[in-house]
């Protein structure tokens, strides 16, 4: 006949139906773990506690407002690693390798030209950077051109003033070629100034530095860039600012009118590397530092994002337009930030581990109504194979009776969960339905 005997299909199948369950619980017990593992790893708390940032010279500008953020920062536990260095073109360059250890910096707009290859980005920029020519003499001197055939000094290199004074003389006219161009640091070119070595020299800074003090309370003349507006217009990373009249000392009316000058703007820069949670704090470091009340600016000009220097971070545009993030507004940073830090990652775990917890049950179901679905089929075609044959023989009808009986021998076996039970009945019920069919066959071959 052509339907398959119950007994030898049944040692075929069954075997290979329990031999799967297994595999499938070990590897369900298996890919919960790896989950478990990963969670773990992902929720490990190996957030960065320092930022290192590059400055300047040790009493310069930058060097000032680095140390002004460090207590900030510390307050939320993260230490700020200060490291000296020339100025804003070193700056830059450190910032610029990818294996360097440096992640903040400041740099002067107007001293570098970026690469779209650097991946840096604007943090903020955070205050105007004046530059002053002091020179001697009685003459009145308002204009570079003025300065040529002198001996001037331009600043040291690896400086932005180097890079933007040698820049503002080329406009005027003024080259290595007929004037004295000298490389000197602020307290050099003061001392040149002093003792006559020197007849003019650049140099930056707020007013209230050591240095533009020293400089503001002597009898240097400091110059006033008639030539402003065409000087910015020319150099757009520059802007017009006025030292007004008797900021340095209302009581001698120093100075005796406004002064205009040229401005560069620091511009606190990170690789694209950094945490955003960290820029966020910087941002607040910068806001507290920078944004109050100075002689150039009203309150809250600083910091800002109006610059086109490097490319403005996504935090930042975010940080202006709506504050900190929502959770750092009200959890402690180091909650706030792992969070943020790991929920990317985290979520999708879960919702794997969701979906695998949900899938489990329909899965083992699947795999018990298999088990059960062999021996319909046995029934089934046993039962066609009764309704095919007309007439039956004495053998047949002893054969089906082996059957059926084999098949409810093998379905009252089969181990499965309790809430099954209805399923192995609801296969007795349809073996008691193919048994009575076989007894009313025998009952007619007697006839």
């Amino acid at each position: 006949m052509p339907r398959l005997d119950p007994a030898p299909y049944r040692s075929r199948k069954t075997p290979k139906t329990r031999g799967r369950r297994p595999l499938l619980i070990v590897g369900a017990i298996l890919l919960l773990a790896a989950l478990g593992w990963a969670l773990a790893a992902a929720l490990e708390p190996a957030f960065q506690r320092t930022i290192v940032i590059t400055t300047g010279a040790d009493k310069g500008i930058y060097r000032g407002f680095a140390d002004r953020y460090a207590p900030i920062l510390k307050r939320e536990g993260i230490t700020l690693d200060i490291r000296s260095s020339a100025g804003s073109i070193e700056n830059y360059q450190r910032l610029r390798d990818p294996d360097s250890a440096y992640e903040v910096g400041f740099i002067q707009s107007g001293t570098t030209t970026p690469n779209e290859t650097d991946r840096l980005q604007t943090i903020a920029a955070v205050s105007y950077e004046p530059i002053w020519v002091f020179y001697r003499g009685d003459a009145t001197l308002t204009r570079l051109a003025q300065l040529r055939g002198k001996r001037v000094s331009v600043g040291v290199s690896g400086s932005g003033l180097l890079n933007v004074s040698l820049v503002l003389l080329a406009y005027s006219g003024i080259t290595g070629d007929n004037t004295t161009l000298l490389e000197m640091d602020a307290a050099n070119a003061y001392r040149g100034l002093e003792d006559g070595r020197l007849d003019a020299a650049f140099f930056i800074g707020r007013p209230d530095a050591p240095m533009q003090k020293t400089l503001l309370n002597s009898d240097l003349r400091l110059m006033s860039f008639a030539q402003a507006d065409a000087l910015v217009q020319k150099f757009p990373a520059l802007s017009k600012i006025i030292f007004p009249r008797g900021s340095t000392s209302i009581a001698d009316d120093l100075p005796q009118a406004d002064v205009t000058l040229l401005a560069a703007t620091a511009l606190l820069v990170a690789k694209e590397t950094l945490h955003p949670a960290l820029v966020y704090l910087l941002l607040d470091a910068a806001k507290t530092v920078h944004g109050g009340e100075d002689y150039f600016t009203p309150i809250g000009t600083f910091p800002n994002l109006n610059t086109e220097e490097f490319p403005i971070s996504d935090e930042s545009t975010r940080y202006f337009k709506s504050g900190r993030p929502f959770l750092q507004r009200y959890l402690p940073f180091w909650l706030a930030s792992l969070i943020e830090r790991r929920l990317l990652i985290v979520l999708p775990f879960m919702a794997l581990l969701v979906g695998l917890l949900q899938a489990l049950p329909r899965m083992v179901e699947a795999r018990i109504k298999k088990r059960l679905v062999v021996w319909y089929r046995e029934i089934k075609s046993l039962e066609d194979e009764i309704w095919r044959t007309r007439q039956p023989t004495r053998d047949q009808i002893a054969q089906w009776r082996d059957e059926i009986e084999s098949i409810d021998a093998h379905a009252s076996q089969i181990r499965i969960p309790q809430r099954y039970f209805q399923d192995v009945y609801a296969l007795k019920q349809a073996i008691g339905v193919v048994r009575d069919r076989i007894f009313q066959v025998a009952g007619k071959a007697k006839e």
